[in-house]
């Protein structure tokens, strides 16, 4: 990352960060994109199951990874201010910070698993499938978050190209994981939709040894002799990363489960339509890729202009994130509306359950655009570090409107499932439109200050 002077210059700056950040992104969720369709393939539990278990799994995790992501803006202001020195010491205490919540994560999750899947109205296959999806999955917790701490410090220096080359040698990996412990070959046994937790976690172990090889040999990652002299933790800089984190972790698990949520509702339907929602959100949630690596993008730019106090050059990163996310995030419901009977084959050969897919997938179009214009301005408050009113947002928009108008349209209209995600499309705009007006607020205090 460096300072630029023109509107061309800030596009192709920010092109070359955002593109390998685009296609780590697609390659990690790709793997639960793998996981969905191999899993399918083994026949509708299998497919409900993974549904279940990945619904449970994600809000949690992209709730605690962006506690961890603390790492990236601070990193970026640092960088911006020119205080390199000061980089290692929160990178090695982000990674101290990591492994604890990794293992209380851990605990509370074997816990709480069978109370949770004992409330759902699923059949014990389904159950079944879920349960040991998500257990095989926690072999892999401690190195995933351990990796995200050292690929947010790779990124927030600019250098997402190596996280891209990380994540494309590691995504064959899992395929290979998946083809052995899905469908019992080569040896393995053959597990179903549980194969598919257990080929993830040892992808994530795969992926942690080796974006530690790239951060200890390679120029100028190690500059920074991450893996150098380790001191004790220090409970100071982790809450002042947690003060960062935790409001960020909490307005993305707001906006992540209230997809969880409608997946649960969902129980209420049958097999086949449970399998058909999650088929559609998997796909649709694949394309969210574009807007959410814009998001981040938008973090390192932004957080290294505030850094700098060029709170103008800020604001027009913002405004060139924005207006790219939306028109990628059109052509997106593009794709949705074209292809969407090939989309749906991807996932199942049951004609009942490509069906409703198609019909949720007509859905899914309106939310991409909701999508495409709330995700930047996440990206760009975090640049700010202003998370505190962002979390609350969040919750009110997700919590306070969308999920309650889903359950008013799905019960009391003939709208039946689709109300559910057509409540996605209402709190998403809803958390959007306040994100915008914070946003304005902060450029105009910030610009008005010089």
């Amino acid at each position: 990352m460096y300072e630029t002077k023109t509107l061309l210059e800030k596009t192709k700056l920010f092109v070359v960060i955002m593109l390998p950040i685009l296609i780590t992104q697609i390659g990690m969720y790709a793997m639960n994109f793998f996981d969905t369709i191999m899993s399918g393939k083994s026949g509708p539990d299998e497919l409900a199951g993974v549904a279940i278990g990945s619904n449970i799994w994600l809000p949690v995790f992209t709730g605690l990874n962006g506690i961890l992501m603390a790492i990236s803006p601070i990193v970026a202001q640092l960088k911006g201010a020119k205080k390199d020195d000061e980089i290692s010491y929160s990178v090695k205490q982000g990674i101290f910070l990591a492994i604890s919540l990794a293992v209380i994560i851990g605990g509370v999750g074997y816990l709480l698993l069978g109370p949770i899947l004992s409330l759902l109205d699923i059949t014990p296959e389904v159950s079944h499938v879920a349960k040991y999806y998500l257990i095989t999955l926690g072999i892999g917790i401690v190195p995933l978050f351990i990796f995200n701490i050292l690929r947010s410090f790779v990124d927030a220096l600019g250098q997402t190209k190596l996280s891209m080359v990380v994540i494309l040698m590691t995504l064959p990996i899992n395929i290979l994981f998946n083809y052995m412990f899905i469908f019992g070959r080569w040896g393995a046994p053959e597990l179903g939709g549980i194969g598919a937790g257990l080929a993830s976690a040892l992808t994530y172990w795969v992926s942690l040894i080796i974006i530690i090889i790239v951060v200890y040999k390679l120029r100028p990652l190690r500059n920074y002799k991450i893996f150098h002299s380790w001191m004790s933790p220090d409970l100071k800089e982790w809450w002042a990363q947690l003060k960062i984190g935790i409001p960020i972790g909490f307005a993305i698990f707001f906006e992540t489960s209230i997809f969880a949520a409608v997946t649960f509702f969902m129980t209420a339907y049958d097999t086949n339509t449970i399998a058909a929602h999650q088929a559609a959100i998997n796909f649709a949630s694949f394309l969210y890729m574009v807007p959410l690596s814009i998001a981040f993008t938008l973090t390192i730019a932004v957080g290294f202009e505030i850094g700098g106090k060029r709170y103008k050059e800020a604001k027009t990163y913002s405004y060139l994130g924005i207006t790219l996310a939306v028109t990628m995030s059109i052509g997106a419901g593009l794709i949705l509306f074209i292809f969407d009977d090939a989309i749906a084959r991807l996932y199942s050969t049951d004609e009942q359950v490509i069906e409703l897919t198609k019909n949720f997938i007509i859905y899914a179009i309106f939310f991409q655009l909701s999508d495409g214009f709330g995700a930047p301005l996440q990206g760009i408050l975090r640049g700010y570090k202003d998370v505190n009113i962002t979390f609350v947002m969040a919750f009110v928009s997700y919590w306070g409107i969308g999920l309650p108008s889903g359950y008013l349209l799905a019960n009391f209209t003939d709208l039946g499932p689709y109300g559910y995600w057509l409540s996605l499309t209402i709190g998403l705009t809803a958390g959007a439109i306040t994100l915008f007006f914070r946003m304005f607020y902060l450029q105009k205090k910030n610009i008005g200050t010089i």
